[in-house]
């Protein structure tokens, strides 16, 4: 198996590619390496088996074009390429614009003026339904509610673009799903919530409960927006690399289909509650609090019912089993950690 990985080194990328590579497949890796540990990521795949690696901006459709051009005998391709911080979004909209919507729309377009059309999974986010004002929330002792969607929010949801990353990864969502329809592209977009797991170096923005973990190691402060009673479905990355090879085996009935990704309702954790659980591990993380960030949601939890119905698909891995692995893939590799963010 050939595969093309369009943000390979980053946390998920990386991941896919080492089942690949652990079944004796090839990756093509395209990735600018401006994420925290993506060069660490890459490094540590290159160990594992064949690896080809190309420093890629996806904003300019040249280098893009070149890859496919070049590679268009793959057997699938992954499109995990993003800009994936709401902070950094609003600070420099265009930029965000231009990585998650003009980039999106340059590899649907180099793969659509290819004339090839293998499985395209992408990587999009809860983000596209907005902060949610709308809908009712309860406030308990540790966490927020939602006592009008009992099984999660499900695909068909209004959409409702807040932040300007809420829009270019919105944007990038309904072209992906467009091009399934108007060209007949074997495309399917993944709606992720919180997946967490093993090499992800995560920040404040992005691998929120990885980031809680790594900056208590290193005595680094953590910072909420909000009260912390925020809650999220957390998905391990181990169930959603198996996620991808199900839409990957099933690609003529799922294509063109969108599907809400997270641990569902089983598997939701509030931040003061990962709280409570590091501090029964003996940590002692160094909390401040601040206001919310626009367009962030109180709760959003995945209603994963069509993936299982589907693809008879549905996480293995519950949040206790979860944290425990990605804390001990941390304490491992904590000096190697530490380099990444000195």
């Amino acid at each position: 198996m050939k595969v093309l990985i369009f943000g390979g080194a980053g946390f998920i990328g990386a991941n896919i590619a080492r089942k690949i590579l652990e079944e004796g497949g090839e990756v093509l890796i395209s990735d600018d390496l401006s994420r925290t540990g993506s060069r660490l990521n890459l490094e540590w795949l290159r160990e594992k088996g064949r690896v080809r690696f190309f420093q890629t901006d996806i904003r300019h459709y040249s280098g893009v074009k070149e890859i496919i051009h070049l590679h268009r005998d793959v057997d699938i391709i992954f499109h995990f390429a993003a800009q994936v911080a709401v902070t950094l979004s609003v600070d420099n909209p265009r930029k965000d614009f231009e990585i998650n919507a003009l980039g999106t729309f340059n590899i649907l377009e180099a793969v659509r003026e290819e004339g090839i059309n293998p499985p395209f999974i992408f990587s999009s986010t809860n983000k596209v339904y907005g902060g949610m004002e709308k809908v009712k929330v309860e406030e308990k002792e540790k966490r927020y509610v939602l006592p009008d969607y009992p099984e999660g929010i499900g695909e068909d949801f209004p959409l409702d673009f807040h932040s300007p990353y809420g829009c270019s990864k919105g944007c990038a969502d309904q072209y992906v799903r467009d091009y399934a329809r108007i060209y007949g592209m074997n495309t399917v977009v993944l709606r992720q919530s919180c997946i967490y797991g093993p090499r992800q170096f995560g920040i404040e923005d992005q691998g929120w409960v990885a980031h809680f973990f790594i900056s208590t190691l290193l005595d680094k402060p953590l910072f909420i927006y909000g009260n912390g009673k925020q809650v999220r479905d957390l998905l391990y990355i181990d169930d959603l690399v198996e996620l991808c090879w199900k839409c990957k085996d099933n690609i003529e009935k799922v294509k063109g289909e969108i599907f809400n990704v997270g641990g569902g309702k089983y598997n939701t954790i509030s931040l003061l509650e990962l709280l409570e659980t590091m501090e029964r591990k003996g940590m002692k993380p160094r909390v401040s609090f601040s206001d919310p960030r626009p367009g962030d949601q109180k709760v959003f939890i995945c209603d994963i019912r069509k993936a299982k119905n589907q693809l008879g698909w549905k996480p293995r891995v519950n949040v206790e089993e979860g944290i425990e692995r990605l804390l001990r893939w941390i304490k491992d590799n904590l000096d190697i950690i530490r380099s990444a963010f000195t």
